[in-house]
């Protein structure tokens, strides 16, 4: 029983001190947890802030929005897409290759007035135009090309202007 009294009295002498060190620790930590709250409230203000977002709409829904808008341009998109592969297909069809060529028929006339033009699309077809210039008179010829060829005879001028059309911008190569 000796040694329990002793540390009876030993706590007894050392109570003051416990005391004032506990009381110590209690305002410490006391203050630390008015440090804590503040800091969680301004965290609090900060998320209520966030989600509040603008127009006082908050975030799931202004993320709703944007994935909605992504969604509808990405389908705007997409049609954009179809209607080039149509224009692309329709635009085949139309004049894409062009060459002129002036030159003096008739040796009589001054300049070069004669002229022939072939206008092709995509696949070579379309046709050739030749105007032929005289002192008395001036003539124009049109002749269909198809895939490349004409039925009908082509002049040295023509055939010229054939060959660089046909070759302008060949896109079956390319591909």
């Amino acid at each position: 029983m000796t040694k329990l009294n002793t540390l009876l009295n030993t706590i007894n002498e050392m109570a003051p001190y416990l005391i004032i060190g506990m009381a110590v620790i209690i305002i410490l930590l006391f203050v630390l947890i008015i440090v804590l709250m503040k800091s969680i409230n301004k965290l609090e203000t900060k998320y209520r802030k966030l989600m509040r977002g603008t127009n006082s709409k908050n975030l799931e829904q202004m993320l709703n929005e944007k994935l909605n808008n992504i969604e509808e341009a990405k389908n705007i998109s997409e049609k954009a897409i179809e209607e080039c592969g149509k224009l692309e297909i329709k635009i085949k069809e139309c004049v894409q290759k062009v060459a002129i060529m002036r030159y003096k028929a008739f040796e009589d006339v001054g300049s070069d007035l004669s002229f022939s033009i072939a206008m092709l699309d995509d696949n070579n077809d379309g046709i050739i135009l030749t105007g032929i210039y005289g002192r008395q008179e001036s003539t124009t010829y049109a002749k269909p090309i198809d895939k490349g060829i004409s039925r009908y005879d082509l002049s040295e001028e023509e055939l010229y202007v054939l060959s660089e059309a046909s070759n302008k911008y060949n896109t079956k190569k390319n591909k």
